[in-house]
C-alpha cells in the first residue's frame, strides 16, 4: 500500500459529521492522546521494568497514523506532500546526514 491510498482509506472511518475546523481539532487532540500512549509503553519499560510491547507499540504507531492522515485531509493536503515536504526540509538541514555539530549549530526556522 502506497501513502495515497492509506490516506484515502484511513478517512473512509472518518466522522462524516464533522466540518474541516473539527476533523483539524480532532487529529490534534489524537495525535496528543495516541503520542502519550506510545510513550507511556516506553516509560513502563524504561522505569517499571515491562517488557517492551512491540505490537501494543506498532497500534499505537498506527494510531498515530491515522490521525495524522486527519489532520492533513482537515487542511486539504496529502500525506505524500507532508513527507516529502519533510525530507526536503531534513535534505536541507542535514545534506551529509546527522551529525551532532550541525544539530548543535543550526537555527531553527521561523
Amino acid at each position: 500500500m502506497d501513502i495515497k491510498e492509506y490516506q484515502s482509506l484511513a478517512m473512509t472511518t472518518l466522522n462524516p459529521k464533522l466540518n474541516k475546523k473539527e476533523m483539524l481539532m480532532n487529529a490534534v487532540m489524537g495525535l496528543c492522546g495516541e503520542s502519550g500512549e506510545a510513550i507511556d509503553l516506553v516509560k513502563k519499560n524504561l522505569f517499571q521494568n515491562h517488557p517492551f510491547d512491540v505490537e501494543a507499540f506498532k497500534k499505537e504507531l498506527g494510531d498515530i497514523a491515522w490521525y495524522l492522515a486527519e489532520a492533513a485531509t482537515a487542511i486539504d493536503i496529502s500525506l505524500e506532500d507532508i513527507l516529502q515536504g519533510n525530507i526536503e526540509k531534513l535534505k536541507q538541514r542535514f545534506p551529509n546526514g546527522f551529525n551532532k555539530e550541525a544539530s548543535i549549530e543550526r537555527k531553527d526556522e521561523a
